[in-house]
């Protein structure tokens, strides 16, 4: 056990210590801030960005439609050409003209209107216009077979039918799908720190055995240890940079959202939500603000605590069944060019959990497909997270599924690291020759 702290404790401080490591612990967070800083920056001037469009209507329909919009004001002209009032919007620098020839049907004008701009018309700004157009159609043909405006309007209210749980408490649509992403977002940090500090295992091994050291460590310490005390000083070095991570990156997103009077919220809006848009309806906006008080609420009653806890146990326990075979790996080849023909296996696993896990988990979190690939233990760290937002128990994960998956987390680690060090006493003193997987096979039976 000495000799294992002592390879466990040269590990993390020659991670820690190393230049390399230290600018990116502290030039990362900077760097992420910065470019959500900037995505926040850009969204909000192009929301602020308005385009005026000028409104040739000669026609006796939609004289009081084109109202004001997010993105999209329009200007009424009279008493002008066609010609003069192409000149004008020319001269005064709007966006585009939309010209309503006159008629005395109005599905006659609306097929004749045309949007003359500069260059190809915006895709937000043709859709705003088709709606106002389309709407006032609508109306129109309904109106020919006597129906009225208000039966129009009440034929276009949608329809959400009422949800509750058995125990009398409101629940929402689309709630396990923003539960899977709360999950997801734990997933997808395993799986980044499993590629990136599962990479820097590897390429320690490989940089011990190409230089030769690695010869003179062995002949006092066993390959096993060393293998494991790089893998848990590795481990340690890259859970001090995380750490940081989320805490620097934090303090500074407050600190600069606040001095640049910015609203992260500008990030989830989505284009043509605003009230304001034709057909707006307060009724559907009391609706969403009922939704989304909803969904805050599910949000807070998120177990956090067993979220935060379990993150723990399968971040650890993923992070050394997948660095144990980055160390195998790195053992078994002299650079790390030889690596690529081994890694994408190692990864593919991973991928599969991010996206199966989204497509089932969403459709449903208690599935068989959910099911199985948050117990099979190259894939549960990340699946099983995406499910732990809905608790643990009645409702949730059953406790039976969350022990076997730890369980079997436990032993396939026993039994990988048993396999990879293996490979790792037989390859670490190999030279000069790329291993193939009948060889790596070979290695596993001396």
């Amino acid at each position: 056990m000495r000799k294992l702290g002592l390879i466990i404790r040269r590990e993390y401080l020659a991670k820690v210590r190393n230049k390399s490591f230290v600018i990116m612990t502290f030039l990362s967070p900077i760097l992420l801030v910065g470019m959500v800083v900037l995505i926040a920056y850009l969204t909000k001037i192009n929301d602020n960005e308005k385009r005026i469009v000028s409104v040739l209507n000669e026609s006796s329909f939609f004289q009081g439609d084109f109202l004001p919009q997010p993105g999209v004001s329009f200007v009424r002209m009279q008493d002008l050409s066609l010609e003069e009032a192409k000149d004008s919007t020319l001269s005064m620098g709007y966006y585009g003209l939309l010209y309503l020839e006159d008629g005395e049907r109005l599905d006659w004008v609306a097929e004749r209107a045309y949007l003359y701009t500069r260059e190809a018309p915006s895709t937000s700004v043709l859709e705003r216009i088709e709606r106002i157009l389309e709407s006032g159609l609508r109306l129109y043909r309904l109106e020919e077979l006597g129906m009225s405006p208000q039966t129009y309007a009440d034929l276009g209210a949608g329809y959400e039918i009422n949800t509750a749980t058995f125990a009398g408490e409101r629940s929402v649509k689309g709630i396990n799908e923003f539960k899977a992403l709360v999950g997801g977002g734990f997933g997808y940090l395993i799986m980044m720190f499993i590629i990136i500090y599962g990479g820097f295992v590897m390429r320690s091994v490989i940089e011990e055995k190409t230089s030769r050291i690695i010869e003179i460590i062995i002949s006092s310490v066993k390959p096993f240890q060393l293998m494991l005390g790089k893998i848990i000083g590795t481990s340690l070095a890259g859970i001090t940079q995380f750490l940081i991570w989320i805490i620097s990156a934090s303090l500074l997103m407050v600190l600069v959202l606040i001095f640049l009077d910015l609203d992260p919220a500008i990030l989830l809006e989505r284009p043509g939500a605003a009230p304001g848009l034709e057909g707006f309806n307060p009724a559907d906006q009391l609706q969403t603000d009922a939704t989304t008080a909803l969904i805050v609420e599910e949000f807070l009653n998120i177990p956090m605590g067993l979220m935060i806890g379990f993150f723990l146990i399968y971040f650890v326990l993923g992070y050394l069944i997948y660095s144990s075979i980055y160390a195998a790996i790195g053992a078994a080849v002299d650079n790390e060019t030889d690596t690529q023909q081994f890694i994408f296996p190692i990864i593919l696993p991973l991928m599969l959990a991010i996206y199966v896990g989204f497509f089932s988990v969403f459709s449903n979190p208690h599935g068989p497909i959910a099911v199985g690939f948050s117990i099979f233990p190259l894939t549960s760290p990340i699946v099983m997270m995406m499910r732990l937002p809905g608790g643990v128990g009645e409702g949730g994960v059953p406790v039976w599924q969350l022990v076997l998956s730890i369980v079997l987390l436990i032993l396939t680690f026993l039994a990988i690291v048993y396999l990879a060090s293996r490979i790792y006493r037989v390859g670490i003193l190999m030279y000069g020759k790329k291993p193939t997987y009948r060889e790596l096979l070979k290695w596993l039976k001396y």
